[in-house]
C-alpha cells in the first residue's frame, strides 16, 4: 500500500497548491456528493487541464488515504507530464525518421506500461499513446517501472482511441494490432510510419480499436499457454520494428 500512495495527494488546500504550482495531476478523485466549498473549483481546473475526474464512495477514499483528513478530495500526481500527439510527431521530425508510435489499448498494470515505455525508450520508438479510461496512467509505480524512460519518452493521453487512429492514419501511419489470430510478426513489413498496438492484458484488442488496425500481427506460440505478457509481446514486436529500420 505504501508503494501504491506514494504519488498520492491528500486534501483540498493540498490538491489547490499542486494545481497552483502546475505539478502534473493524473486523476482527481472526488467524495460522491460533495462540491461544495472549494472543491467544485478544483474540480473545473482540472477539466480545464484534462485530468480525468472520478467519483469514489467516501468509505473509499477513506480507504484509499489511509485515514487521512481528505476533506472529500484527493489527487494521484503524475510521475511525468503528460504530452500532446503533435509532440509524438515533433521527435520523430526532430531525429529525421519515420515515426514509430507505441499505442496502448486499456493496459491496466501499471508494472506494464512501465515496461512498455522503458522498452520503447530502448527500441527508438519516439513515442506513447494511451486512453484517458481504463488504462494504467504515469503513476509512481509506472514511472519507477520505466526505470526513468518517462523523462525521455512522450507520453500522450487521449479521450477517444479509435478516432485517434484514424487521425494517425490520415498522416500516413500504418496501424499494426497485436493479437493471436494476425499473421506471422516475422513476415510483416514494419517500414514507413508504424503505430503498434498493445491490447490489454485480458481481453487483447478492443473489437474497435481492432476494426482500425490496418494489420494485425501475431507471435506463433508453441507452449502450453497460449498468450503472452502484454509488455514482453510489445518489447518482440517492438525490437523487429527497429531491427527492420
Amino acid at each position: 500500500m505504501e508503494e501504491k500512495n506514494n504519488d498520492l495527494i491528500i486534501g483540498r488546500n493540498a490538491v489547490s497548491e499542486a494545481l497552483k504550482s502546475n505539478r502534473a495531476i493524473d486523476t482527481l478523485l472526488v467524495a460522491k456528493g460533495d462540491r461544495g466549498g472549494s472543491i467544485g473549483k478544483i474540480i473545473g481546473e482540472c477539466r480545464e487541464r484534462g485530468v480525468v475526474v472520478k467519483e469514489v464512495d467516501r468509505k473509499k477514499l477513506d480507504f484509499m488515504c489511509g485515514g487521512g483528513s481528505h476533506q472529500g478530495v484527493a489527487a494521484y500526481a503524475a510521475a511525468h507530464e503528460y504530452a500532446d500527439v503533435e509532440d509524438i510527431f515533433a521527435a520523430a521530425e526532430a531525429k529525421g525518421e519515420a515515426p514509430f508510435i507505441i499505442v496502448c489499448d486499456e493496459v491496466e498494470d501499471p508494472h506494464n506500461l512501465g515496461a512498455i515505455i522503458r522498452t520503447a525508450d530502448a527500441a527508438g520508438a519516439h513515442g506513447v499513446i494511451i486512453p484517458k479510461r481504463r488504462n494504467a496512467t504515469l503513476s509512481y509505480v509506472v514511472g519507477k517501472t520505466s526505470a526513468g524512460a518517462v523523462e525521455y519518452v512522450p507520453v500522450a493521453r487521449v479521450s477517444n482511441l479509435p478516432s485517434t487512429l484514424d487521425s494517425l492514419k490520415e498522416r500516413g501511419i500504418w496501424v499494426y494490432g497485436a493479437d493471436m489470430d494476425g499473421q506471422n510478426w516475422s513476415d510483416t513489413d514494419f517500414s514507413g510510419g508504424v503505430a503498434l498496438v498493445i491490447g490489454s492484458e485480458g481481453k487483447g484488442l478492443g473489437r474497435l480499436v481492432k476494426e482500425k488496425c490496418d494489420f494485425i500481427v501475431s507471435l506463433p506460440m508453441k507452449g502450453k499457454v497460449n498468450s503472452l505478457n502484454a509488455s514482453v509481446a510489445a518489447g518482440i514486436l517492438m525490437f523487429e520494428v527497429s531491427r527492420q529500420r
